[in-house]
């Protein structure tokens, strides 16, 4: 595996690649980002993988500093992955000058939820992107189903871009309890991790009130969010939403049955953990 950390050596590295199915990551890898490679060689060869932790999407209050960093043992695991190529530029390489050019999402999708309690994250999400897009010129990119309203985003602009690349979407990666893997469960303390099963668990019982005909969204939406506040979490939402476009569906929606995805975003102690389930 190549690692290459500079632009022009990326470019020059896989210039005449016509397939090339990109992974990028924040490094700190698990089995979900691993599964993540393993889609994307079905998809497209050589496969790229990036790892880079974006300031631009982080928070003045967020996690950038403390957020885990773990290079070489991520290189093992993409070595092993049979990766050919990790782009892992510095600060400087990818941004060597203030980004001021940015990609804006819509509010209506990129202001709410996520977009709601994380300001500007998804701006950061989107311009590390598009920028990561035109370093890899990849045909095919894979992206996680946990990171359900990113995953969105990144297909639209995609789409109106007329970006030369297919986004792939990868189901969720969980453990034996049900919760998704994410790089911030290392946050976690003993207790906490014995307690975090429970996001999915909500999700799973907010599922089963939709689908037993129930159509009081909001109502659901209010119980769900009170459980997890009387187990100690400190939830920023519960949401039901249409699968299309994630605004909230209306009794004919559901009566209609429209695909919906029921997220979720909640505190356990000092870790916020995101999670969703397709109904």
């Amino acid at each position: 595996m190549k690692i290459i950390s500079s632009i022009e050596e990326l470019r020059d590295q896989l210039r005449g690649q016509l397939r090339t199915a990109f992974v990028p990551t924040m490094g700190n890898l698990h089995e979900g980002h691993l599964s993540l490679m393993r889609l994307a060689r079905r998809h497209g060869d050589p496969v790229v993988a990036s790892i880079f932790v974006n300031r631009l999407q982080f928070g003045p209050n967020e996690d950038f500093e403390k957020y885990p960093r773990t290079f070489q043992a991520d290189v093992e695991k993409l070595e092993k992955e049979g990766v050919y190529v990790l782009f892992a530029p510095t600060e400087k390489d990818l941004y060597p000058e203030p980004q001021e050019y940015r990609v804006q999402p819509p509010d209506d999708l990129g202001g709410i939820l996520e977009g709601e309690f994380r300001p500007g994250f998804f701006n950061g999400v989107s311009t590390v992107v598009m920028k990561l897009f035109s370093c890899v010129q990849p045909k095919v990119a894979v992206f996680g189903k946990k990171d359900y309203q990113q995953l969105m985003i990144i297909r639209n602009m995609a789409k109106q871009f007329a970006l030369p690349t297919e986004i792939i979407a990868a189901e969720t990666w969980r453990a034996e309890d049900g919760l998704a893997l994410s790089s911030r469960n290392g946050y976690l303390s003993a207790d906490e991790r014995a307690e975090a099963p429970i996001l999915y668990q909500t999700l799973n019982r907010v599922a089963d009130e939709v689908r037993s005909g129930r159509t009081d969204i909001t109502q659901i939406e209010q119980e769900a969010m009170a459980t997890l506040a009387d187990r100690h979490w400190k939830p920023d939402y519960v949401a039901v939403r249409k699968r299309v476009n994630l605004q909230a569906p209306s009794t004919d929606d559901i009566a209609n049955k429209e695909a919906l995805v029921v997220l979720t975003a909640a505190k356990l102690g000092n870790t916020r953990l995101i999670d969703n389930l397709e109904i």
